[in-house]
């Protein structure tokens, strides 16, 4: 598997991504966003700042890049990147396919993305993937499972991501809403000829939403690489948005809430990769620090007070706006 160069990597920074949801397209959920990216959203402007986080992320030890489809010309950046840069053959690349882009480079559209996990979507996105990244893909997900998704029993589906494992392909998928756990015992399930199709599970899991932990800590046994998403919650556990308990820790330590947050990520044993979704050279650097956070069990405890029940955190997630 390609995620064996990360697991063999020797930089502290070896298990965290770099995620290109944030800047691959002008809108976006995360809370903060008119402060991190500015009123300059254009095409130009949004190129220039993915390569310089990714100039700085691969400086820094990062080595796994995280795209998609649906994140605007987020593609097209890395893919722009990784040619000017061909000494960085070292990366390992995920993108993932299933929802279609269609706010047209606008943050006020009727709507900005369109899922479908049909076979025929398959083929329209691998091409288009293709056509951008070509044979520097190593990893290709289905973008956010459910419990409902036709992706977990589409057989002919499956007979094609099969194929495209068998040619040197990665296969895996994501997950997303309440139900994540379900989801994932579910893929875990589904095989091929006998073997299992997916290699790698990438869910939602922070301080605030980690209902997933046991299906994860499963999938991890099960041999799956775990990648962890949306490990700051859209911006609910950075700066001012993040509640007092992860604000006084941060404190504490001299650092970022942002670096505790994925700190308290990384300490689970079965977390592969966690991905920093960071719009800011600021927020990169912040995020790079999570290696040095030192949890004890008093601050572990302290942080166990923020949980939320599933259900609310997804309604709160659904809730904000794209901007």
């Amino acid at each position: 598997m390609p995620f064996a160069r990360l697991a063999t990597a020797t930089t502290p920074t070896c298990h965290i991504g770099l995620g290109l949801a944030a800047v691959g397209r002008p809108g976006y959920i995360n809370l903060g966003r008119d402060g991190d990216l500015g009123e300059d959203r254009s095409v130009e402007a949004l190129r220039t700042r993915t390569h310089e986080l990714l100039d700085a992320a691969y400086a820094q030890g990062v080595r796994y890049f995280d795209v998609a489809r649906s994140y605007g010309r987020s593609e097209e950046f890395l893919a722009q990147w990784l040619a000017a840069n061909p000494g960085a053959d070292d990366v390992v690349v995920g993108s993932k396919w299933g929802y279609t882009y269609t706010a047209d480079w606008s943050t006020d559209a009727e709507r900005h993305e369109v899922k479908d996990h049909t076979a025929a979507t398959y083929e329209r996105q691998r091409a288009e993937t293709d056509a951008l990244l070509g044979d520097r893909l190593d990893l290709y997900q289905i973008h956010s499972l459910t419990p409902d998704s036709p992706a977990l029993t589409d057989k002919e589906l499956h007979a094609r991501l099969a194929e495209a494992a068998a040619g040197g392909l990665t296969i895996g998928f994501s997950t997303s809403g309440p139900r994540q756990a379900d989801t994932v015992r579910a893929a875990l399930a589904v095989t091929v000829d006998g073997e299992p199709l997916f290699r790698t599970v990438q869910s939602t899991y922070n301080i605030l939403e980690h209902s997933a932990a046991p299906a994860l800590a499963e999938a991890h046994d099960a041999g799956l690489t775990v990648i962890v998403k949306e490990g700051m919650a859209n911006g609910r556990l950075a700066g001012p948005n993040a509640p007092e308990a992860l604000r006084s820790i941060a404190a504490e330590e001299g650092l970022g809430c942002d670096a505790v947050a994925l700190a308290w990520i990384l300490r689970r044993p079965w977390v592969g990769v966690v991905l920093s979704g960071a719009a800011t050279l600021t927020q990169l650097s912040s995020n790079l620090h999570a290696p040095a956070v030192d949890l004890d069990a008093d601050r572990m405890t302290r942080l166990a007070t923020l949980t939320e029940e599933p259900r609310a955190y997804w309604e709160r997630r659904a809730q904000l706006p794209w901007h």
